[in-house]
């Protein structure tokens, strides 16, 4: 793993990272540069350790559809909407950046070490403020959300209690004159309050990704997003069917010429990561 010391003193600081506060003296960086993540459009997504379904769906949703708009994800790398976010990026083949409160060669949570090397290996990357021989601190935790502000230009909340930790993300990036979003849920549970608390403190509501494209500046293209697709040959036929307007089943193997376990084989793996979803009755649309 080559990982490069970026010194942010003076002019070598980019603009887009100079409302961090206090300034990071270096940067350790591995996987893809800094100048070609700035260049993309960026969201943060972050939220409870402990994410309940709900998060987890949502969380699913807003990355995938995000990354498959070139919309870079970035977030800590920690358990629950961390690494949920994280993963959706990966699966659905997009950059992903994790910000870490260790040295890069020291990764926290440990049993993230894969996920870390697949971000690695996707074309994404790690970063930190601690080189190898520094010390770990619990204030390093909380720091650490002061630098995945900054490199994003929206952050999202997708679910958080009303103490959680992710707050301190939303301090930073309000402080850093960063749009802040929130996810709504049910309010009646706890794992929702933070979220419910700061849209009533002024946070933009988020209920469909298009209102990530507004705040993003990139409405326009939200109907016509360029989709960035992992899968088989025969999955990717299917799905450009779909978006062609085909969406019965019985069409779709005949014009595909798939027998009909290989149509219905890759209805299901479309359907599970996200691409399409049932109708009813056997017709399928774009998700």
């Amino acid at each position: 793993m080559n990982v490069n010391t970026l010194k942010l003193s003076g002019a070598d600081l980019p603009d887009k990272l100079r409302p961090i506060e206090p300034p990071p003296k270096q940067l350790y960086w591995a996987g893809i540069s800094l100048e070609e993540v700035l260049s993309k459009p960026r969201v943060a997504i972050v939220g409870s350790r402990k994410a309940t379904a709900y998060g987890r769906a949502i969380t699913h949703e807003l990355s995938t559809k995000l990354s498959r708009a070139d919309v870079v994800i970035i977030s800590g790398l920690a358990f629950g909407v961390d690494s949920y976010a994280h993963k959706a990026a990966l699966e659905s083949g997009g950059c992903t950046v994790a910000v870490l409160p260790t040295p890069i060669d020291k990764i926290s949570p440990a049993s993230h070490h894969n996920l870390a090397g697949q971000i690695l290996k996707s074309g994404g990357a790690l970063v930190s403020e601690y080189g190898t021989s520094s010390e770990i601190f619990k204030v390093n935790f909380i720091a650490r959300n002061r630098i995945v502000s900054a490199l994003a230009e929206v952050l999202v909340i997708t679910e958080a209690a009303r103490n959680s930790g992710s707050l301190h993300t939303v301090r930073f990036a309000l402080e850093q004159g960063k749009a802040v979003m929130a996810v709504p849920g049910n309010i009646n549970s706890p794992t929702s309050e933070g979220c419910n608390n700061l849209i009533k403190s002024g946070a933009v509501p988020v209920t469909d990704v298009s209102d990530i494209f507004f705040a993003l500046g990139i409405a326009s293209q939200i109907a016509n997003v360029t989709r960035r697709f992992n899968g088989t040959a025969q999955q990717r036929r299917v799905f450009e069917l779909i978006t062609d307007g085909i969406k019965e089943q019985e069409e779709l193997a005949a014009v595909s010429r798939l027998s009909i376990p290989e149509i219905s084989s890759a209805l299901t793996d479309l359907e599970l990561r996200g691409y399409i979803r049932p109708m009813g009755g056997g017709v399928w649309t774009i998700a």
